[in-house]
């Protein structure tokens, strides 16, 4: 999913798509065409039923998006059927969200997959093949705007060593240094510690608060050990909700020094959505002759365990 929509921007679209479908069962009540109410009431309930589950807890993103993108569909192909005036620009429609609403490569694989089967259900299979070419083209333009901005945000990553939603190192770029780190303290024999940085809150927030909660307990997190921590010494995100605190010329007893400076001053944190920030911290050391992949594999292993704690 585009789970970098705003939620609110979300929250308007379920409530539009509810209350314009709402107007359009209510008109068709009022004009007496009993026949045609079936569907758009099923499909007034389908839309309530996605707003309700984006307004509450508990509930994926993409459960409500998938329930309102379905319901396009069944709109879309309903008026094809029963109409046969209507343009077939309207397929347009539920094309277009679901490139909004999906990744790229999933979009395009539900819409290869449903426009023929769109076609040959509905009585489209009686229009022009040139018909059925056009909705081929008008899906490959769709796509075009997405793998343009994936292929602009892979080319910026490439780039920039920076994450995307915080003020560390990416993944790629946190390996280059510790590797670094760890041949330089091998060759000129310094010690080097790492602390394995663990934010149990990241998926619940994400979750109950959306993106903007995450990224708030993501900011703290890394203000509060840029500001309690030397210039040299290197703040890198493992995965989504995993830090490594790479930190050289320190010895084991200064790397528990560090962890105990960093879970007091992450401690006061105190956000809207979360309350208090929690963070778990182990410090991991280096082995005698011990191979850098094979202390990498040990940091991830201690991610791991405190992930599950």
């Amino acid at each position: 999913m585009s789970e970098h929509i705003p939620r609110h921007l979300m929250t308007l679209a379920y409530s539009a798509s509810l209350v314009l479908m709402a107007s359009y069962t209510t008109w068709l009540y009022a004009v007496g065409a009993y026949h045609d109410l079936v569907i758009p009431s099923f499909t007034v309930m389908l839309f309530t039923t996605a707003l309700l589950m984006h307004i509450g807890k508990g509930f994926k993103p993409y459960v409500p998006r998938l329930i309102l993108l379905t319901s396009t569909y069944i709109v879309v192909v309903e008026s094809l059927s029963q109409n046969a005036e209507t343009s077939l620009l309207w397929l347009g429609l539920p094309m277009t969200a679901a490139f909004i609403l999906l990744p790229l490569w999933a979009a395009l694989a539900l819409n290869a997959a449903l426009i023929p089967l769109v076609w040959w259900l509905a009585p489209l299979h009686h229009a022009a093949p040139n018909g059925f070419i056009g909705l081929c083209v008008v899906m490959l333009l769709l796509a075009l705007p997405r793998w343009e901005h994936g292929r602009r945000q892979a080319l910026l990553r490439a780039t920039d060593p920076n994450d995307d939603d915080c003020n560390a190192f990416h993944r790629d770029t946190l390996y280059v240094r510790l590797n670094s780190e760890y041949q330089r303290a091998g060759v000129l024999n310094r010690r080097l510690a790492v602390l394995v940085v663990h934010l149990p809150q990241l998926d619940m927030a994400g979750e109950q608060f959306g993106h903007r909660a995450q990224l708030a307990l993501l900011e703290s997190l890394c203000h509060e050990v840029n500001h309690h921590c030397r210039d040299h010494d290197i703040l890198g995100r493992a995965d989504s909700a995993s830090f490594w605190l790479v930190l050289p010329d320190t010895s084991e007893s200064g790397a528990l020094l560090v962890r105990e400076r960093l879970q007091r001053a992450i401690s006061r944190c105190v956000l809207v959505e979360t309350g208090q920030v929690e963070v778990r911290i182990a410090a991991c050391l280096p082995r005698a002759q011990e191979a850098f992949e094979h202390f990498v594999q040990r940091l991830e292993a201690r991610g791991a365990t405190l992930s599950n704690v």
